[in-house]
């Protein structure tokens, strides 16, 4: 299978910055599509940016021209780069990652979630 680990969540001043990183390990083939979500208490759990293997990229907008998403295909790693944070940004990170992996002798599809990060913006 796929594990995804998360890292660089924390608490930070209105207007400060995080840096989140992905990693994704195990027997992967490829993967197509990786993605942070995030969730609040009583929220649901909502997308913040996606990005695909060739390089595009998705967006909520309510973070857009602040949470720059990139990848590094060759670490197999997501970065997103919180800027001008919001107390609303508040919330528990999640990364999503989709693609293929080696079963045996087979390849298989996979969605794995990370266990996720706490970002607390302070008023």
């Amino acid at each position: 299978q796929v594990q995804l680990v998360e890292s660089g969540g924390g608490l930070v001043q209105a207007g400060g910055s995080l840096r989140l990183s992905c990693a994704a390990s195990g027997s992967i083939s490829g993967i197509n599509y990786m993605a942070w979500y995030r969730q609040a208490p009583g929220n649901r759990r909502d997308l913040v940016a996606a990005i695909t293997s060739g390089g595009s990229t998705t967006y909520a907008d309510s973070v857009k021209g602040r949470f720059p998403i990139s990848r590094d295909n060759t670490k197999n790693t997501i970065y997103l780069q919180m800027n001008s944070l919001k107390p609303e940004d508040t919330a528990v990170y999640y990364c999503n990652a989709r693609g293929t992996y080696y079963s045996g002798r087979l390849f298989a599809d996979f969605n794995s979630w990370g266990q996720g990060t706490q970002v607390t913006v302070s008023s």
